[in-house]
């Protein structure tokens, strides 16, 4: 790759993703403490100075793809918002975009997992950058529903991350239950305590509720869904 490396869009994330990819090869083989600057930069076929061009430090290098996957989820809630697309469920759609990512990169994932497992400070950055994803979540939630209370906006973007998290973690471990589908499946859950599901009209004993859930769930699923909204708003 010359050193006028970030020609466009693509030729940019192609090159974030080279670096990724041979930082965590590096990582893994020599160990962080142990790998210089000068080493990634020849993996990645690039000058010192090139690298410092598009990353802050060393740490920056075995995250770049994230930063990237940041950029695209805040630009896709920004469409949504434009869309008129439903709130809480634009947040679940973000989940899965990075998710999709993760699951077309497993290996990188994993060996991303191995290498940030053994080095704290890999492991606090990590925490930072989820947490980066939630505050987006957040503040979309916050711009398109300002009557939203805020501690639901925070609790269903906590949600959202967390069985996000989880999934990935499990899915980089190895475990072949952990897919895009298992992910849609929970926070089509989650999404669907976002729904009012009572309607009262103003007749004594008259109630109607109302759900909504996702196409892939049982009969006993919907009843089940059922049965705790009915408790949640129950007239005392």
């Amino acid at each position: 790759m010359s050193e006028g490396v970030v020609a466009g869009e693509s030729d940019a994330a192609d090159f974030r993703m080279q670096v990724v990819a041979e930082s965590i090869r590096l990582f893994a083989e020599q160990g962080y403490e142990s790998t210089t600057v000068d080493a990634v930069a020849a993996a990645a076929g690039v000058s010192r100075r090139t690298l410092f061009r598009q990353f802050r430090s060393k740490e920056d290098f075995i995250f770049a793809d994230h930063e990237q996957l940041l950029v695209l989820v805040a630009e896709q809630l920004a469409d949504a918002e434009e869309s008129g697309a439903d709130p809480w469920w634009s947040v679940c759609v973000g989940a899965e975009r990075v998710f999709a990512h993760f699951a077309t990169h497993r290996d990188l994932a994993a060996g991303r997992y191995r290498v940030v497992s053994r080095v704290p400070a890999l492991r606090d950055r990590e925490l930072v950058t989820t947490y980066r994803y939630q505050r987006l979540f957040e503040e979309s939630l916050r711009r398109r529903l300002p009557d939203v209370p805020r501690v639901r906006q925070v609790a269903y973007a906590a949600a959202v991350t967390g069985a996000h998290n989880h999934l990935l973690r499990q899915m980089v471990r190895g475990d072949e239950s952990a897919t895009a589908d298992a992910l849609r499946a929970e926070l089509q859950r989650i999404h669907s305590t976002m729904i009012e599901p009572v309607h009262r009209d103003s007749s004594p004993g008259n109630a109607v509720t109302v759900v909504m859930h996702g196409a892939d769930l049982s009969a006993d699923d919907v009843a089940d869904i059922v049965r705790k909204r009915l408790t949640w708003h129950a007239v005392p």
